[in-house]
């Protein structure tokens, strides 16, 4: 099925023939680059460097962040359908619902935006949830909440912790493009169900 749906008018309930579908058909290179990343993200040729179970587990955590219900769901199926992913799916929503935030948080460099500072959770998986993880994977879904709700405190230094906990330089570009993907995607379904309402 991975191959054969455009993802964003399947999840935002796009049907042939409807004005919301054309009103996507006039931007036909938008619509080919959207469904492109997300084959290039979900159903890549190498999954050596982030597995597919990784990669819905993260899709799974990064919507559930959101508060986005329908996506949470399409990829919380496909992550159960994965290697390990039912056992992973259970924790997975656990967390999610114990650490959503409004956000977002963190720091600016000194300078003009340092009063729009704001203090925030810092989502720290304890040692019973990583042992059902793994150190790798709970690592990338600390490191996935700092960029949903904290990006402004991005820094070397969590991306050396996960470099330490086994993510490769690689692997951390595809985390990265993962959480982008998945905000876009977001937003983009919620525009167009909104076009689709008006």
């Amino acid at each position: 099925m991975t191959d054969t749906i455009d993802i964003i008018d399947h999840l935002a309930g796009i049907q042939p023939e409807t004005k919301t579908a054309t009103l996507r058909d006039r931007r036909p290179v938008t619509r080919e680059h959207a469904q492109k990343s997300w084959l290039a993200l979900f159903a890549p040729a190498e999954t050596s460097e982030v597995s597919l179970a990784e990669r819905f587990a993260i899709a799974t955590f990064a919507a559930s962040l959101h508060a986005e219900p329908q996506t949470t769901a399409f990829y919380a199926e496909k992550l159960a359908g994965s290697d390990n992913g039912a056992v992973l799916l259970s924790t997975i929503a656990t967390l999610a619902e114990l650490s959503r935030a409004e956000g977002p948080y963190g720091n600016y460099p000194a300078g003009p935006l340092s009063p729009e500072n704001a203090a925030g959770p810092v989502l720290a998986i304890g040692e019973a949830d990583r042992a059902v993880l793994g150190t790798k994977l709970a690592a990338g879904l600390e490191h996935v909440h700092l960029l949903v709700f904290r990006p402004r405190d991005a820094s070397p230094t969590a991306l050396q912790k996960l470099l330490s906990a086994g993510w490769s330089t690689t692997g951390i570009v595809t985390l990265s493009q993962l959480v982008s993907f998945l905000a876009f995607q977001i937003r983009v379904v919620a525009g167009l169900k909104t076009l689709a309402a008006a």
